[in-house]
């Protein structure tokens, strides 16, 4: 009984307790960080954050933030963009697609602890249709036959529970999230049957591998998207925490959205964002009619000389 709590999902629940610890950790305000540290004076009215943003912890968040931006900029973007190159589109979708059917049995069991015969049974006919139509998952059957995809979490649980997120956090690598989502991560590694048999067969390697590959498909899949949100926004910060909170809330409502994945690495059960238009400025393109000629048939040189098209004769001095 200790083995099976202790053992299955280990690396999930090293990655998910060991980072999110760290960035709550970091996440301490000012004065329990350096407590020999002279309290700094009262901050007028005028600077308090704005309401509703919930993010007490909001300087150190961003000093994460900008850790994790250098880390996307340096090895995320550069291996994702690798892996676009190597892999041509139908192996990666087939990898999505693979990764996805992974995921049913955690997100199946959300369903039933939601009360939510309707998502289980589709939960359930799509693993059971991709898995064996599918070929174990590598083609997404269950979407083409009209059993549309849904994901879920611990953390969505919780949340139709009626437990609140908590304060804003920004976990290191990771990225955003909040106490009762890194709570239902961390319950999520230990119940996915897929780290369980990884454990138990002591292929914990493949854990890792899963959850690799996992992050660099999603980050893939939101390249472009994230990288216009960064150039047109003037708080980068500030836009992936609310574009977060919002993607979240849609799934919380199961609802379908298609905003792009602000935290790849936390899973590829999104959908993939939609493509992006091109941002090539292109001039109006004006309807003109054709041009059209006719050919007219003088009878003599006179009768040339008398067109309207002719040059009129020379004027003498």
């Amino acid at each position: 009984m200790f083995r099976r709590l202790s053992s299955p999902a280990l690396p999930g629940l090293v990655i998910v307790a060991g980072l999110g610890a760290t960035g709550l950790l970091a996440a301490l305000p000012a004065h329990a960080q350096q407590p020999l540290a002279p309290a700094p004076a009262p901050a007028p009215a005028a600077a308090a954050p704005d309401e509703g943003t919930d993010d007490p912890y909001e300087s150190s968040n961003r000093a994460i933030f900008s850790f994790n931006q250098d880390v996307d900029r340096a090895i995320l973007v550069p291996v994702a963009n690798a892996y676009r190159v190597v892999l041509p589109q139908p192996v990666r979708d087939s990898i999505h697609d693979f990764l996805q059917n992974l995921n049913a049995p955690i997100i199946f069991a959300n369903d039933v602890l939601q009360a939510r015969p309707d998502l289980a049974g589709e939960t359930l006919g799509r693993f059971i249709v991709n898995t064996t139509l599918g070929l174990g998952g590598i083609a997404d059957v269950a979407t083409k036959a009209g059993i549309p995809y849904h994901t879920n979490d611990l953390g969505i649980t919780f949340a139709t529970w009626g437990i609140g997120p908590g304060p804003y956090l920004m976990l290191p690598v990771l990225g955003p999230s909040n106490p009762r989502d890194l709570l239902g991560d961390v319950g999520d590694s230990f119940g996915d049957p897929g780290n369980i048999v990884a454990s138990n067969y002591h292929y914990i390697w493949a854990s890792f591998a899963r959850g690799a590959t996992s992050g660099i498909d999603e980050r893939s899949r939101n390249i472009e998207s994230l990288a216009e949100i960064e150039r047109t926004s003037l708080d980068y910060y500030a836009t992936i925490r609310s574009l977060a909170r919002q993607r979240r809330a849609a799934q919380i409502r199961h609802q379908k959205e298609d905003m792009p994945n602000a935290a790849p690495l936390q899973g590829a059960g999104a959908l993939p964002a939609p493509p992006q238009p091109s941002t090539t400025a292109r001039l109006p393109e004006q309807q003109t009619a054709p041009m059209t000629y006719t050919l007219v048939e003088h009878g003599s040189v006179n009768d040339l000389q008398k067109s309207p098209m002719a040059p009129p004769p020379p004027t003498g001095r």
